[in-house]
């Protein structure tokens, strides 16, 4: 799994020069392993990475949970509130859910 991703909050073209960069450096037969998420503009990524987002991340990184049930008892927090922040943080491709559970993610909340 990818330790690190890196986030962006910026225009299509900037993310398309990243993706042709990668591109050219593959064709050269160098090993590529990274991952970005671009966003549109700060505030977008503000909505995503919310003051009890970064907490969630930052204790899932230090401490893995089985269940979302887990981690909500963990960081004493509301079940349905930290589903749907992982559901979030899932679709935002910072977090993974997997059978074992809420997986390791990026090193961008340490």
């Amino acid at each position: 799994m990818r330790e690190t991703v890196k986030l962006h909050a910026g225009s299509v073209d900037a993310m398309g020069k990243r993706f042709v960069d990668a591109w050219h450096r593959v064709e050269r037969g160098e090993k590529v392993e990274e991952a970005h998420l671009t966003l549109p503009d700060l505030d977008a990524m503000l909505s995503v990475l919310t003051p009890r987002r970064l907490d969630l991340l930052r204790h899932v990184h230090r401490q893995p949970a089985a269940t979302v049930a887990a981690l909500a008892r963990a960081i004493k927090r509301d079940y349905k509130c930290v589903r749907d922040d992982v559901v979030a943080l899932a679709q935002a491709g910072l977090i993974a859910r997997d059978k074992n559970g809420l997986a390791r993610l990026s090193t961008v909340c340490r």
